[in-house]
């Protein structure tokens, strides 16, 4: 730092997290830290102050909340510029509302995220799509209508390894699940097709499945993912026609694909002449490998959203084809739902394109990375996986808790959350392990509180014995 801060927790009482939360409250008040100062990272400061990283983290945390410091993910920590007291208001009466309506529950079954200025984007970017021309709202949506949005989506998405791909591949849908279907419908065949998932994936993609009357079947997995030697015997058994994966972020785990095991999984498709769905929806920061797509433009089937970025209220879906197979997958869009309404369209292609845009998107990774830090500073002693970058977290209970129990006790206490259970096939073997979404709707005083309650739940398990 190029400051003469100096902090020090002699002479204050308390919490050691909260000395730290006034001595660098009491440095941004008197000047000592001015704006857009970067604060030394975490650890650094700990062992400054000869403190644990957690209580740093936490008066850092504390601090981003009540909008003191700001947190951007790959810079660091900075002192804030003060925030419009009339967005400060609005958000905070947001908050409570929410929290209001039943204090003691506290929902972490799916991502939510923050509003970190996307809720005033969308409401700019309706009421320019709202002044239009009239035949924006008279008319059915055409294929060249749909050109400028999906140049848009091009450009949003330009900066993934997706392999080759222009504006004419780029099709869109009503979100991933909508994504999924619409590119089951295009690839799969037959009257009974196979689909392989992961043991522990995606409920969305067994529902989908259902609809084509397809059947599922679980792979093994192990801490990389997928099995190329399971998923190598049972297409070779069932004759599959395709294999789900969800390679960067894999959802519930919230496990990443090392490229070596991308590409022993693709050999195995290819020997087996299989399609691959790679469902990118569950990734909130850059990619770390190359797409499945790219590796293997010719059989893979590629699926997105801003639902993890923006927001999932509007309904907006990205879906590619394998090189040569675009017709078939705009076929079954267009037969479906005929495209988006006109006005979702624009407004998306305005959204996409705002200057603002991206560093919106910034702001909302760095927020709910605030929430991630907490769960972990309260959970932390547990088997738990997690990753800054990623909505949920996924925790192996201790000895004592089965999945289904220790939801219903967490449910008790009012907090609601996922058992591993749930992501498994109905003939399949799940872990006692659970899943735990972000919840950005939360203030992080109230999410920290359900924490708090599941740590609790985690400390002691049920010793009754059944008879």
């Amino acid at each position: 730092m190029n400051t003469i801060w100096q902090p020090t927790l002699e002479g204050r009482d308390g919490p050691k997290y909260r000395a730290v939360v006034d001595s660098i409250r009491e440095a941004t008040a008197d000047g000592t830290l001015p704006v857009g100062q970067k604060l030394p990272p975490v650890r650094d400061l700990a062992w400054q102050l000869s403190i644990t990283p957690g209580t740093v983290a936490r008066a850092y945390t504390i601090l981003t909340d009540e909008g003191v410091l700001e947190s951007h993910v790959g810079r660091g920590t900075f002192v804030a510029a003060p925030k419009s007291q009339m967005q400060e208001d609005i958000w905070s009466r947001s908050l409570r509302r929410l929290e209001a309506t039943d204090p003691g529950h506290v929902s972490l079954f799916a991502p939510r995220l923050a509003d970190m200025g996307q809720v005033a984007l969308i409401r700019e970017a309706m009421k320019h799509a709202a002044e239009a021309e009239p035949a924006l709202f008279l008319n059915y949506p055409t294929r060249d209508y749909y050109q400028p949005v999906r140049e848009a989506v091009r450009d949003w998405l330009s900066d993934l390894p997706l392999g080759p791909f222009g504006e004419e591949d780029v099709v869109l849908t009503h979100g991933g699940q909508n994504g999924i279907c619409v590119i089951l419908q295009a690839a799969l065949t037959g009257s009974r097709p196979v689909l392989l998932v992961e043991e522990l994936s995606y409920a969305g993609f067994r529902r989908a499945a259902e609809l084509m009357r397809a059947e599922v079947v679980a792979v093994r997995m192990d801490e990389q993912g997928m099995d190329p030697e399971d998923l190598d015997r049972l297409a070779r058994i069932h004759g599959a026609q395709m294999v789900c994966l969800t390679p960067e972020v894999q959802n519930p785990t919230g496990g990443h694909m090392p490229l070596a095991r991308r590409k022993a999984l693709l050999a195995v498709a290819e020997r087996h002449d299989m399609q691959v769905l790679e469902d990118d929806c569950y990734r909130m920061g850059a990619a770390r490998e190359p797409s499945l797509r790219a590796l293997a433009p010719d059989r893979c089937w590629h699926v997105s959203s801003i639902s993890k970025s923006l927001t999932p209220a509007l309904r907006v879906g990205f879906a590619l084809a394998p090189l040569g197979r675009t017709a078939e997958l705009r076929k079954a869009a267009e037969y479906g739902y005929f495209g988006l309404s006109q006005p979702l369209a624009e407004t998306t292609r305005l959204l996409l394109t705002h200057p603002r845009i991206h560093e919106v998107v910034a702001r909302v990774q760095a927020r709910m990375a605030d929430y991630v830090r907490v769960a972990v500073n309260v959970l932390g002693g547990y088997d738990l996986r997690w990753d800054p970058e990623v909505p949920f977290l996924w925790l192996t209970l201790p000895a004592g808790w089965r999945a289904a129990g220790f939801c219903r006790a967490a449910e008790r206490d009012g907090v609601q959350i996922r058992s591993a259970d749930e992501f498994s096939l109905r003939d399949g073997r799940a872990p006692h392990a659970v899943r735990i979404a972000i919840n950005g709707n939360l203030s992080l005083e109230v999410f920290e509180s359900a924490m708090e309650r599941l740590r609790a739940l985690l400390s002691d398990p049920p010793e009754q014995i059944s008879v």
